[in-house]
């Protein structure tokens, strides 16, 4: 993952700038590509909000996950009021970042909402992780680990 946003910076809700090395560092991420301005969106956020919640914040130690919010947004104004209403204390990449072309690109999304989980260096662990979420809950999180591990080991 460190790969896929080498270079670039991201941002916490208050606004801040996060290296994304250490952000999501030996993490599954989750790519979330979403949008204020989508009734479906709006629906599953704040189911992920939960499965965040849970997972990271509520967890001993803390799931290595993180979720990288990629606005497909109007505006900068509506990007900021969607992430700060609706979010959980996860990171985003800069409305005004092209990146998130290339990345809709790489990752062929099509349509909003998609959660496209990754392994730190991007290579795609499922496409399908808003369905997932849905059906399976945190019981997901295990096999996104366990696919991370087999990945890691078929490289080593």
């Amino acid at each position: 993952m460190v790969e896929v946003f080498s270079g670039r910076t991201l941002l916490n809700k208050e606004g801040d700038l996060v290296d994304p090395e250490e952000a999501l560092r030996n993490k599954v991420v989750g790519l979330y590509f979403s949008a204020g301005w989508c009734p479906p969106c709006r629906d599953f956020t704040p189911l992920l909000c939960d499965f965040y919640t849970e997972l990271v914040e509520e967890t001993e130690p803390p799931a290595q996950f993180e979720i990288v919010f990629i606005s497909s947004d109007k505006s900068t104004e509506d990007m900021v009021e969607y992430y700060h209403d609706m979010h959980g204390d996860w990171l985003a990449l800069s409305w005004t970042d092209p990146y998130k072309h290339e990345l809709k690109k790489r990752y062929n999304i099509t349509a909003v909402p998609k959660l496209v989980i990754v392994k730190e260096n991007g290579q795609v662990i499922t496409d399908k992780g808003r369905k997932q979420i849905r059906d399976q809950g945190l019981a997901c999180f295990r096999s996104w680990v366990e696919v991370a591990e087999i990945f890691q080991n078929f490289k080593a």
